[in-house]
């Protein structure tokens, strides 16, 4: 009897890992993952926005404390339906969108270089007509969509570096340099994080990133030195409780908020910090509000549902036969997953306050808009696998054969 017992102990985790790895293995798991994660993650997003911005917004708005949700729901309804038509093109045309969409994204850098709206010390929103936007949001979805088309195109030249580098490179840098010009070196960051991951996924020497960093590196040098401000924020960052009053004020209050949090937080919409205290607290800084009202859980939940994205996608370019599949979702991933820990490690007091919101999470309809036509893609990749394009059909058949029977 204690034998058996044993052997039934000892055989438990066997049959739990199998049980996982076996609802791992089916073909649609890469398909719900995303779309639950997503969904998830974006409905976190709606409820922190609205708890971040009640008060702010009740001081903007003339009483109306859901004004700024109620945008943030707008932007939702706008980029759903984008998403859904992004996940059910074709791949040519998609492909056929590259040129097109990159040439305008390079458009609109341009004329906010030069043109734009400056706010928080960045010229980095274009203003037309009614609409205030910020085209490195688009760029980033442009930007992916054009690489990986490139090497899909040259898939199989990309054993030389001449091919990997021309037009990739000069084209990423022009549009990271039309960044730069508008003093937005959060963003140009992130574009920078998305050049090094498109030229690793295909291959690119060792030597030649090292080249490029350093390049960057003494560029992004010049401008911190060059610049007081983003000076003031390099130095304080890593204790901003030595200058709370000045440089470190916001950093400050965002681990305030933090820690405040406690394992399970003070609950939604209690949050202390959003009183005042906490600058763009429904917009760079949101997860500090998070974690004080959803605690280390909320905080945990959300970093988890970034890597199942991560994982499902790179489940999807890792058994895709189609090279551009492969190449957009790897980018996406970067830039989804980068943006990510470049925000939290800037809330965390790890990373100097550069201005990069939450993906999905924070405010704002120029990066939110791109960021679901960007998901809208993988899972259309994802829905496209043969497995998954088969089960979808069969179940498809199914329902078709019980509404034919109920009548």
């Amino acid at each position: 009897m204690a034998h058996a017992v044993a052997t039934d102990v000892r055989e438990r985790p066997r049959t739990w890992f199998s049980t996982v790895r076996a609802a791992l293995d089916r073909p649609l798991t890469s398909y719900y993952l995303l779309l639950g994660a997503a969904a998830l993650l974006l409905t976190i997003g709606l409820l922190m926005v609205l708890s971040a911005s009640s008060v702010y917004s009740y001081e903007l708005n003339d009483g109306d404390s859901y004004a700024v949700v109620q945008r943030q729901l707008q932007w939702v309804l706008l980029g759903l339906p984008l998403a859904w038509v992004a996940s059910r093109l074709p791949y040519k045309a998609v492909r056929a969108l590259a040129y097109p969409g990159f040439s305008v994204s390079l458009v609109l850098l341009l004329l906010t270089a030069f043109m734009g709206k400056e706010i928080n010390g960045n010229q980095n929103w274009l203003v037309i007509g009614p609409l205030q936007l910020q085209p490195s949001e688009i760029a980033k979805l442009a930007m992916v969509i054009w690489a990986a088309h490139i090497f899909a195109h040259k898939e199989r030249r990309l054993g030389r570096t001449n091919e990997m580098v021309v037009p990739v490179v000069p084209g990423m840098v022009l549009a990271i340099g039309l960044v730069v010009f508008g003093r937005d070196l959060g963003t140009a960051l992130v574009l920078i994080a998305l050049l090094f991951g498109m030229l690793w996924v295909v291959g690119a020497p060792l030597r030649f990133f090292a080249i490029i960093g350093a390049f960057i590196g003494t560029g992004l040098t010049v401008l911190v030195v060059g610049d007081a401000e983003r000076l003031g924020r390099m130095s304080s960052f890593l204790n901003p409780f030595a200058d709370l009053d000045n440089a470190g004020y916001q950093q400050g209050h965002g681990l305030f908020a933090l820690t405040s949090g406690g394992i399970l937080g003070e609950g939604i919409g209690a949050s202390q910090q959003k009183w005042g205290a906490l600058p763009e607290a429904h917009t760079d800084f949101i997860f500090a509000v998070l974690g004080e009202e959803l605690g280390l859980a909320g905080t945990l939940l959300v970093v988890l549902l970034f890597l199942t994205i991560a994982y499902a996608a790179l489940r999807v370019a890792r058994t895709t036969e189609d090279p551009f599949v492969r190449y957009a979702t790897f980018g996406i991933v970067v830039w989804l997953i980068g943006q990510m820990m470049i925000n939290i490690g800037m809330v965390l007091s790890l990373l100097p306050v550069i201005g990069i919101p939450l993906p999905l999470i924070s405010y704002g309809g120029s990066s939110l808009v791109p960021t679901l036509v960007a998901l809208g893609l993988l899972v259309g990749f994802a829905r496209r696998e043969p497995e998954a394009a088969r089960a979808l059909a069969q179940r498809r058949r199914q329902r078709s054969a019980g509404l034919s029977a109920r009548r």
